[in-house]
């Protein structure tokens, strides 16, 4: 059984700004006083269980990224508690953990170890690994020389050899040609059939219809609607119409 259990949940990010060049070159200090904060996340309530499907939507800097990074323990919250039962698997940075003068293969392994699979474990999905990305010769080589079409694809098929129990996923796009991004779409539906939990950050619409049963909208750092999938894109669509730069005015929550 895996759950997800965020109470009462704020995040702040305090930050002294650094000043620009110009400032530096004409020898102005920032004011040890100036000190920014964010409130990046606002009282934020949510309950998961096993065979939730939960789709997070909401223009750019509503602070779905930063909901998923603090289910993941990226974040601290600063006040509130998240809670989980199950082990978490995010797909998104893709890129964190590689070594660029390793090889291919060598960085499958270590990738793998870094996603929680045991020495033995990962020699066996080598051989899978490499095969579904379709690199061939190009694993042998360092990935410096790897284009970033070849990156994402030997980063997708690293992330989604494994079987999780509880999926945190955010815009993941496969490269490569039709091929490969029908067998990542393929992929991508098999895991979400098998995990316990998805939490699913995206912009598409049909993506979320796809894969979730249950939906939230935020904006501003806080969750403005939750619900049935299609009430609450259908909410948001209309409140994008109206006011695109504003959309949560729609429901007069500001």
């Amino acid at each position: 059984m895996s759950k997800i259990l965020i109470e009462n949940v704020d995040l702040e990010f305090v930050f002294r700004p650094a000043g620009s060049i110009k400032d530096a070159l004409v020898g102005k200090r920032i004011h040890e006083g100036e000190i920014k904060k964010v409130h990046a996340l606002k009282n934020i309530h949510l309950e998961l269980s096993d065979g939730d499907r939960l789709g997070v939507i909401g223009h750019n800097g509503a602070g779905k990224s930063t909901l998923l990074k603090t289910i993941a323990g990226i974040y601290t919250p600063t006040s509130g508690t998240v809670r989980l039962e199950g082990v978490p698997t995010c797909l998104f940075e893709l890129a964190t953990g590689f070594e660029m003068e390793a090889s291919g293969y060598q960085n499958i392994k270590l990738r793998a170890l870094m996603l929680g699979l045991t020495p033995r474990e990962a020699d066996a999905k080598t051989a899978e690994i490499a095969e579904f990305s379709g690199l061939g010769e190009h694993l042998k080589r360092p990935l410096k020389y790897y284009s970033s079409g070849m990156f994402l694809r030997l980063a997708f098929s690293i992330s989604t050899a494994i079987s999780p129990e509880i999926l945190l996923l955010d815009e993941v796009v496969a490269a490569g040609d039709a091929g490969f991004i029908d067998k990542a779409n393929q992929r991508m539906r098999e895991m979400v059939d098998q995990v316990d939990i998805l939490v699913f950050v995206s912009h598409s619409m049909d993506q979320i219809k796809a894969f979730c049963n249950r939906c939230i909208w935020m904006s501003g750092g806080r969750i403005v609607l939750q619900g049935e999938v299609d009430t609450v894109i259908d909410a948001y669509q209309t409140a994008m119409h109206l006011n695109p730069g504003n959309p949560e005015l729609a429901l007069n929550l500001e």
